[in-house]
C-alpha cells in the first residue's frame, strides 16, 4: 500500500498543471488568416476582461457563466 501512495504522490508532482489557452499571436499566423487570428485575439482579450471582472466581483462558481455571457454581451453591444 505504501508503494501504491508513493508512486500515485509521484504521478501528481511529474504532471504539469492546466493551463488556460493562450492568446492567438496574428503574427506568427499564415497571412491568408491573420484578419481571423485578429478576431480571435479580441475575442480571447474580450474574455479575459469579463472573467477577471468575475474574480474582483468575486462571483460565484455557479453564477460564474451567466455573469461572463452578461459581460460578454454588454461589451458586444457597446461595440
Amino acid at each position: 500500500m505504501k508503494s501504491f501512495i508513493f508512486i500515485a504522490a509521484i504521478a501528481l508532482l511529474a504532471t504539469a498543471p492546466a493551463r488556460s489557452q493562450p492568446l492567438v499571436d496574428p503574427n506568427k499566423v499564415a497571412p491568408e488568416y491573420r484578419e481571423a487570428a485578429e478576431k480571435r485575439r479580441a475575442e480571447q482579450l474580450r474574455q479575459r476582461e469579463c472573467a477577471m471582472k468575475a474574480d474582483l466581483v468575486k462571483v460565484l462558481p455557479r453564477d460564474r457563466t451567466a455573469f461572463l455571457n452578461h459581460c460578454l454581451d454588454t461589451m458586444a453591444a457597446k461595440q
